[in-house]
């Protein structure tokens, strides 16, 4: 099969990323349209230079080269992979799109490596996903490191797409907003500092957005009982976010609802968590930093749609006001809960946040959460796992998750977990399975469900994709962000077909 390669030149002052395409027939390095003109003006240079530097570069190998061009005397060659895999049914994802995120992110770290503060990329053919392998490759997370990597700027080569690589630096952008937040130490983004920071990255869009940032006193007056019994235990207050972005030139449009789960830190409450790795539970808001970034990211893409952003905002720690296993709460719509376990309180904060989104009379609802570690072991980071009773709502998130590469996969809303949920002793709920711990993902939905009137509402739980090891190749390791760029490409085919 004929391989890809990615180039990637750099300077001292400036880099180009370039990519070759597939293995020629003679075994040699075939270039792209952006690549083939560099290397015309080099008079096949680069070309030798690949020919006798080593075999042909599989997906993912790279190589560096000097002195090849007064303004680009350095080089970096990385494999871009086949030319011919296009859309993958059994992986439901673009397999070219996802080869070029990650032959321009490794690039483009290796120039950042190099301490090169701007770099050109040569769009590959799909300017936007090399734009998102780009900005998505280079984002670190050092602020409170005292030696920072080279912050480096990126920039097409050519002008041959320069929308389509604007459009996919806004995308990238968006995810890694979701991800700063996500990585932040939980003392430094509590709930009024994350409402704050999503506040200031709407400030330049006020003319179509309106934020609330609701009160502890809000929250109580809308009766708001199951997402108090969770914020009671910590000293932060808790804060109901609220974000309305209207952009469709039709006012009467009915919005998209997005509800993301925002424990700023989750203890595990009263049932507390095992101290190994309890540090990552700071990203355990993940849900409405996904949420948050993709709606200002389709602000700054100015989509014609209608979008309402909730956010319950608070923390989920152990004290002597906290909720205690056995409590019986009273949700928003009237259903009382029994908190058999304080650790399943993303579920009791979705589910007020739920029973109001609804009075909104949205098109469709979509929840977004780091829900279950079932989750985690059902599809680990492969796929965000989707619940719905919609066909025509996965169906569209399905589509728009292969552009994106975010992989969706759709789990079953068996109604076997409904008894599971409604069998409490004490309550009408209980908030965790009362049989087995078997299908933990799909009773944390089905405990969802009993709040949802909604035709169209699907669930996605985000908890075996809130971090990145080296599963995502274009994605350092940490926080992912993901799925925002799914949310963003949602609402932006939400809007072509209003």
């Amino acid at each position: 099969m004929n391989n890809h390669c990615v180039c990637v030149f750099v300077s001292l002052s400036l880099s180009l990323s370039l990519c070759l395409s597939q293995e020629g027939k003679e075994g040699g390095p075939h270039l792209t349209e952006t690549a083939a003109g560099f290397d015309q003006a080099l008079s096949g240079k680069l070309s030798d230079l690949l020919k006798i530097s080593g075999p042909a570069l599989k997906k993912g190998k790279s190589r560096i080269f000097y002195g090849l061009h007064k303004d680009f005397p350095c080089v970096a060659v990385v494999g871009l992979g086949k030319n011919n895999e296009g859309l993958c049914v059994a992986e439901n994802w673009d397999t070219t799109k996802e080869n070029i995120r990650q032959a321009v992110s490794i690039g483009c770290r290796l120039l950042q490596d190099l301490e090169v503060s701007n770099v050109e990329v040569d769009g590959c053919g799909d300017s936007q996903a090399a734009a998102e392998g780009a900005a998505l490759g280079l984002f670190h997370y050092d602020q409170f490191k005292s030696k920072k990597k080279t912050e480096v700027t990126a920039q097409l080569h050519g002008s041959a797409d320069l929308a389509g690589w604007e459009r996919g630096v806004v995308f990238a952008e968006g995810q890694n907003l979701a991800r700063l937040l996500m990585e932040a130490p939980a003392n430094h983004i509590t709930p009024t500092v994350f409402a704050n920071t999503i506040e200031e990255k709407l400030a330049p869009h006020a003319e179509k957005v309106t934020i609330k940032k609701r009160s502890q006193a809000w929250i109580e007056e809308q009766q708001m009982g199951a997402f108090l019994s969770v914020a009671k235990g910590s000293d932060e207050p808790p804060v109901f976010l609220e974000l309305y972005y209207n952009g469709s030139p039709d006012t009467t449009q009915a919005p998209l609802l997005l509800v993301g789960k925002g424990i700023t830190f989750d203890s595990g409450g009263i049932s507390l968590k095992p101290s190994a790795s309890m540090d990552a539970m700071r990203a355990d808001m993940g849900g409405a930093a996904t949420v948050c970034a993709s709606i200002v990211t389709a602000a700054a893409l100015k989509l014609p749609v209608n979008i309402i952003g909730l956010a319950p905002l608070c923390e989920n720690m152990p004290s002597g006001k906290a909720s205690k296993p056995g409590d019986v709460v009273t949700a928003k719509n009237g259903k009382t809960i029994q908190v058999d376990n304080t650790d399943a309180e993303g579920r009791l904060i979705l589910a007020d946040a739920l029973c109001y989104g609804h009075t909104f009379n949205p098109r469709a609802i979509v929840n977004v959460a780091t829900l279950t570690g079932a989750m985690d072991v059902a599809l680990g980071s492969a796929a965000t796992g989707v619940f719905t009773n919609s066909d025509w709502l996965w169906e569209q998130l399905h589509k728009a998750s292969v552009v994106t590469g975010d992989r969706v996969w759709r789990m079953p809303l068996f109604r076997h977990y409904t008894r599971q949920v409604t069998d409490s002793q004490l309550a009408d709920l209980n908030n965790i399975g009362k049989y087995s711990r078997s299908g933990g993902a799909c009773t944390a939905a089905a405990f969802l469900r009993e709040f949802v009137t909604a035709a169209h509402w699907a669930h996605l739980d985000i908890a075996g994709v809130m971090s990145n090891k080296d599963e995502v190749p274009y994605l350092t390791k940490g926080m992912s962000g993901r799925p925002t760029r799914t949310l963003v490409e949602f609402a932006t085919r939400l809007a072509q077909h209003s």
